[in-house]
């Protein structure tokens, strides 16, 4: 099989990796799958096992890239900053010591200090195409609420925040797609960018503190008030354009993909939201656990280890796949459907579990409950636009979400 025929069938499994879950789940010990090159945990026991095990089961590959990196690539890149080990991928004292900052900065407090904020860009950006009377909402909305709500989290003036959420996603697109040489240098030039782009706001706030979560991290990372030294720069940079990715992209996926599941089946569901918004907590809930935004994420064995009946060496790569969890039919009655009836549960995995559970999960499901209050009060007649065949999956795990959504009303 070559190198394209392996990337085929990856994708194929990345833009609907369900039925592998269900064999998983009923096979006998874990699946090894060579597409991931890794042993697949889909049981709900089992990941929640994993998560609590981090001494056993390592963070430091979780975001091991998909695709090699060209020569062409290769020569820009170190023109920015990075890598080094962030809040993903760290254990121990390393991950509480990122972690710290960010508890703070997405405590229930700040984050509610953040609703209005997210209420009026939510409110602008329908502004911007209600008249129109259709729009993609990948692109018009789902994509854009969330970069300036991280934006604006972290302290980055408005004007950076496209340049920012394009770095971002061109991040994604270097690591994880397959691309021709030149197209992973022009990525690698983006992702250049939008590390001077970070690098100029962290040596600010060492100068100018603010109250912004930027300044958290300068404060917290590099302790003290002199110049901060190369090492510290690229270490802040690469926490904070971790952090930017994490904020904007999975939410943005979140919200598209909870769209697209409620303007299904003859848009059922979403009338029922209309009719009845009292059942927009459950429906963020329903819609996190249905399809979960991060599908998967790796973990190494730091020993040999047992797990669901089967024998791991050290070094032996997993993918706790939260996707496949959050479809474990011992957990969960008809663990396949999506259901916004379904009694409020926030003890699904969308969202991890343990020490690296998201610390932005409260601020994720805010956006997703405004977002449903708003379009369901001003735009109740949405619906897929006719003519448009189904919305087509990113092939990705990290951010599983429709590629663009048509709409009208």
């Amino acid at each position: 099989m070559t190198w394209h025929d392996e990337q085929a069938r990856r994708d194929e499994l990345y833009r609907d990796p369900y039925p592998l879950y269900d064999r998983a789940r009923r096979a006998e010990g874990l699946t090894y799958v060579p597409e991931f090159d890794a042993w697949l945990v889909a049981r709900d026991s089992e990941v929640r096992e994993v998560l609590l095990r981090a001494e056993d089961f390592s963070s430091a590959n979780a975001l091991l890239p998909d695709v090699p990196l060209s020569e062409a690539a290769l020569g820009v890149l170190p023109r920015g900053f990075g890598p080094r080990p962030t809040v993903v991928s760290s254990d121990g004292a390393a991950h509480r010591r990122h972690r710290a900052p960010l508890n703070r900065g997405l405590s229930a407090a700040r984050v509610a200090a953040m609703v209005p904020y997210v209420r009026t860009c939510a409110a602008e950006l329908v502004d911007g195409f209600a008249a129109d009377g259709a729009a993609e909402l990948v692109e018009a909305y789902a994509q854009r609420l969330p970069g300036m709500v991280v934006g604006r989290l972290i302290g980055l003036d408005p004007a950076d925040v496209p340049a920012a959420v394009r770095g971002g996603y061109r991040a994604e697109e270097l690591l994880f797609r397959p691309l021709p040489p030149e197209g992973q240098a022009a990525a690698a030039e983006d992702v250049v960018a939008l590390q001077h782009l970070l690098d100029g706001y962290v040596r600010d706030r060492r100068a100018h503190p603010r109250d912004d979560l930027c300044s958290a991290m300068v404060a917290a990372l590099a302790p003290g008030t002199g110049e901060l030294t190369l090492e510290q720069r690229h270490e802040l940079v690469t926490s904070l354009q971790n952090l930017l990715i994490a904020g904007f992209l999975t939410t943005g996926a979140l919200i598209a993909t909870t769209l697209l599941h409620l303007l299904d089946d003859d848009r059922r569901q979403w009338r029922m939201l209309c009719a009845d918004p009292s059942l927009i907590p459950a429906a963020v809930e329903e819609a996190a656990r249905h399809d979960t935004a991060i599908q998967a994420f790796r973990r190494t064995t730091t020993r040999p280890v047992r797990l669901g009946g089967t024998e791991l060496p050290a070094g032996a790569a997993v993918l706790v796949a939260y996707g496949a969890a959050n479809r474990d039919g011992e957990r969960y009655a008809r663990p396949g459907e999506f259901d916004v009836t379904r009694p409020l549960n926030r003890q699904h995995l969308a969202f991890g579990h343990g020490p690296h559970g998201c610390p932005g999960s409260q601020l994720a499901r805010e956006q997703l409950r405004l977002t449903l209050e708003l379009l369901t009060g001003r735009l109740p007649g949405l619906r897929p636009a006719p003519g448009r065949p189904r919305p087509r999956m990113r092939p990705t795990l990290i951010h599983r979400s429709p590629e663009a959504l048509h709409v009208s009303w």
